[in-house]
């Protein structure tokens, strides 16, 4: 019965431990900047369980300058430690912003995101490239290269391949018996 209560409570601990600090972000806020260390482990601890529960990770080391909107939440987002992001960026869902640490790569290290940037759905921006301030990434594309201010990041333009008749009709998996 104790371990049961334990597990609930164990459960439950991260989320009331964030809406008491008033979100996610306040408490983030004040792990980076607590002075004492041992309390820096406690909201540590917690902000790592919650992110886990929500889905999510932000770095430690994540460098954000004013919290990001996350028009639909902060599901499937990923920022690595070290990447920094800007002012006023909007970052949609499925959002990979990742370090490359293969020693023989040419753009090893963590992104740099510019202010006021608009990262679309399941958009990958890895390793060492700078986007530059007021930038687009589009849904779905992948960047590995620096990006100049102002500009839009885009993958190739979709195909359109006419067939006569497809068959889109869903067959379960049949299995032996």
């Amino acid at each position: 019965m104790i371990f049961k209560f334990l597990g609930i409570a164990g459960n439950l601990f991260p989320q009331i431990f964030i809406w008491w600090n008033s979100g996610f972000w306040q408490t983030r806020n004040k792990m980076m900047k607590h002075p004492s260390q041992h309390t820096r482990k406690l909201y540590y601890v917690v902000c790592k369980s919650y992110m886990k529960r929500v889905g999510f990770f932000i770095g430690y080391s994540a460098a954000i300058q004013s919290e990001p909107i996350f028009p639909h939440g902060l599901n499937g987002i990923y920022i690595s430690g070290g990447a920094s992001i800007g002012k006023d960026c909007v970052i949609f869902p499925n959002v990979i912003i990742g370090s490359n640490t293969l020693s023989d790569s040419k753009s090893k290290g963590a992104p740099h995101i510019g202010d006021s940037c608009y990262i679309g759905a399941g958009a990958t921006i890895i390793g060492n490239a700078t986007i530059g301030n007021n930038c687009r990434i589009g849904a779905n594309t992948t960047v590995t290269h620096d990006v100049p201010d102002n500009c839009i990041v885009i993958n190739q333009p979709s195909r359109i391949i006419q067939k006569e008749a497809l068959d889109n009709r869903w067959n379960p998996l049949q299995r032996d018996q």
